[in-house]
């Protein structure tokens, strides 16, 4: 469905700031029901020198000033579909507007749109999106409250993923520095192959160690050794799930299993990882690991596609076998400082993710 160029533009990004503005932007970057933010993440990331190449969300805007729309639902009824916007600038989706829309039939999401400017949307992966075998994720599985009011989360279930070949939009590749985040939940994960958001391969194949530099979240224990059940957050960097900088299980390592978990990964692209995790609703970041790429891993043979719910080989002519809740997330090129860590997740506590719809 074409969008106009006046629903897809956003104002410019805010200037670079210090740490103690990067912090208190974020703190001060909730997004209400009447009034936009003054920060989100994407403007913390820029303001950190490392801007989102992709910025994804079914809940919230990610930038202060972004009006567009968020998502696009298709309805069973006649296959007429119609894109989600936001109540306000910087602000919470418009879930009324997609109660209305699938109102007495039900709806799937056929597409996350960037917000980034770089038109890296990410389609299901299956016939009439991005090609494949999976199909769309169920547009009303989950409501939750965030930014003050109701919003629909993008909850895959096996057979459901989305993808895009951004390596030509400005997602880095080879060995170029990248970090990543994304919201998720500790109580609707699996072990199967594998609820992963980040970077990965443009020919959808196994195509080697450092092909892929995803986030993944799940209870999967690749390698053998783990402690307890997880879930956990990991890196997906083609050929394993690493838990730290080797095979090894990670003793750092801690699961994540609260309702709303925030998951982050950077990579310097030829020496150096960190891998963090949190509570999204409040608290700080976990450094679960920060030191060198495993062995075979530099420099990293980054490709620039974007995996949202699979593994880099899926779904042309597999599917996917993961399960996961994909809140919001992004892409930024660069490797983001961890005040700029600390800034966005101040201001993920800040977004107020909620349960209750009530």
């Amino acid at each position: 469905m074409i969008r106009s160029w006046l629903r897809r533009c956003r104002r410019g990004l805010l200037g670079a700031g210090a740490t103690l503005a990067l912090a208190a932007g974020a703190l001060t970057g909730a997004a209400g029901t009447s009034h936009a933010a003054a920060q989100q993440s994407c403007d913390i990331y820029a303001a950190g020198g490392t801007p989102c190449v992709a910025a994804h969300s079914t809940v919230r805007a990610l930038y202060a000033a972004y009006t567009g729309s968020l998502y696009q639902v298709r309805r069973s009824s006649d296959s007429a579909t119609k894109d989600i916007g936001v109540v306000a600038a910087g602000g919470r989706a418009d879930a009324s507007a997609q109660d209305s829309f699938c109102a007495n039939t039900s709806c799937v999401i056929t597409t996350v749109y960037d917000q980034s400017g770089h038109g890296n949307d990410l389609k299901y992966q299956g016939p009439g999106g991005a090609g494949g075998s999976d199909t769309p994720a169920n547009a009303t599985s989950e409501s939750l409250t965030v930014g003050g009011g109701k919003a629909y989360s993008l909850y895959i279930n096996p057979g459901n993923s989305y993808w895009r070949d951004g390596h030509l939009t400005g997602v880095p590749t080879g060995s170029a520095p990248e970090g990543a985040y994304m919201v998720t939940s500790g109580t609707h994960v699996n072990n199967g192959c594998c609820f992963d958001y980040g970077n990965s391969e443009t020919d959808r194949k196994a195509d080697g160690a450092g092909a892929m530099d995803a986030i993944y979240f799940g209870t999967s224990c690749w390698f053998g050794g783990c402690s307890g059940s997880g879930p956990w957050v990991q890196a997906d960097l083609e050929y394993g799930l690493y838990s730290g900088g080797s095979q090894s299980w990670n003793t750092s390592q801690r699961a994540f299993t609260s309702k709303f978990v925030t998951a982050m990964l950077k990579n310097n692209g030829t020496s150096r990882f960190a891998i963090k995790g949190a509570d999204a609703q409040s608290g700080g970041l976990t450094t679960l690991w920060d030191g060198a790429l495993p062995s075979g891993y530099s420099p990293m043979k980054k490709q620039g596609a974007i995996v949202l719910g699979s593994g880099g080989d899926c779904c042309n002519g597999n599917t996917n076998q993961s399960l996961g809740t994909f809140y919001e997330g992004a892409i930024v090129a660069g490797y983001p400082s961890d005040a700029t860590d600390n800034a966005v997740q101040a201001n993920i506590n800040a977004a107020g993710y909620s349960s209750s719809t009530g």
